[in-house]
């Protein structure tokens, strides 16, 4: 695998600096029963990196103490860490909003039967991703046979009532292009996904997230292998929009990996850019959030504010991503 590091250290890209925390994202370990050629983790089922139970027990103390809005759980597929629900169940009482990054086929792993009814009497955020809603497309991306699980495992939300108006829970889908290309307006595209996902299969949602390709690890190394690295770069740098720059989520996440280690954000943790000038653990968290800290930017971080721009919760300008 290429590494793009090197590509991206050297950077243009204007410094903001960190606000008070309100999301801590807590990357549970890289193993996922999928291997997705657009993942930015690299994750798969061959993968073995997992959070160890001291770690695990750190960050329910920092939730105690620092009492962040939401806790971000993702991974690969953190609902395959041992004591996944124990956290979540953890976050709950301490009235913490928790939101899942599910790949939708985990719900049809052996061993899950009951993962669907367990996020729902929690209230989980479910953000689900579905890089289309056509079988060709998401299959050619993610796998033989996704596509129909992930509808499945849609249909089994619903019935709980996820996405369903008055039920209080909320079910977000994920949409990433194929390719180099930055992702189409946001709200135009929730309504195609709206309309084709209800009349092809009764599935309603609540909003269509719509993230931009970075370029590190493997699609960064894709980008590289096929010559089209440095025009993707072009792109993200051409289409860069400074308002966004006040919306970005590094501003008040922090991603922790699955050591324990404090990240600006997710693709930082890939790239292992760590927040502030010392190596930060989550224990550290237990004595202050840094805000105001300088964030630890390169090249990549174009990814986020290219047109729209791009963050966990999808497009920041909403006027330019056709929402109004």
């Amino acid at each position: 695998m290429h590494d793009t590091l090197p590509l991206l250290r050297q950077t243009d890209f204007p410094v903001p600096r960190r606000r008070t925390l309100t999301t801590l994202q807590v990357n549970l370990g890289y193993r996922c029963n999928q291997q997705c050629l657009h993942c930015h983790v690299n994750a798969g089922p061959s993968r073995r990196e997992t959070m160890d139970d001291a770690t695990v027990a750190l960050v329910a103390e920092v939730l105690a103490v620092r009492r962040p809005r939401t806790l971000d759980l993702t991974g690969g597929a953190p609902e395959l860490h041992g004591r996944f629900r124990e956290l979540v169940s953890t976050a709950r009482r301490l009235g913490i909003e928790v939101i899942d990054r599910c790949n939708l086929t985990i719900l049809s792993e052996p061993g899950q039967h009951d993962l669907a009814r367990f996020l729902a009497d929690q209230g989980v955020v479910v953000v689900a991703s579905l890089p289309c809603y056509l079988q060709d497309n998401v299959d050619a991306q993610r796998g033989r046979g996704v596509y129909a699980r992930s509808i499945a495992a849609l249909q089994q939300l619903n019935a709980l009532g996820y996405g369903r108006p008055g039920s209080g829970l909320e079910l977000h889908l994920v949409y990433n292009p194929g390719g180099p290309t930055l992702p189409p307006p946001q709200q135009g595209l929730q309504e195609a996904y709206q309309r084709e996902l209800g009349q092809r299969h009764g599935i309603v949602f609540n909003r269509l997230y719509s993230l931009a390709n970075m370029p590190i690890l493997r699609f960064g190394s894709t980008l590289v292998s096929r010559g089209q690295f440095a025009d993707y770069m072009r792109l993200l740098k051409a289409s860069h929009c400074p308002s966004n720059l006040e919306q970005v989520m590094c501003r008040e996440l922090i991603s922790v990996d699955w050591r324990g280690a404090l990240y600006d954000c997710d693709f930082n943790q890939m790239l292992g850019l760590p927040l502030g000038a010392a190596r930060a653990h989550v224990g550290d968290l237990l004595h202050g959030d840094f805000a105001g800290a300088p964030i630890h930017v390169a090249d990549h971080c174009y990814g986020c504010t290219a047109g729209q721009g791009s963050s966990c919760g999808g497009a920041l300008d909403t006027a330019a991503a056709g929402g109004g």
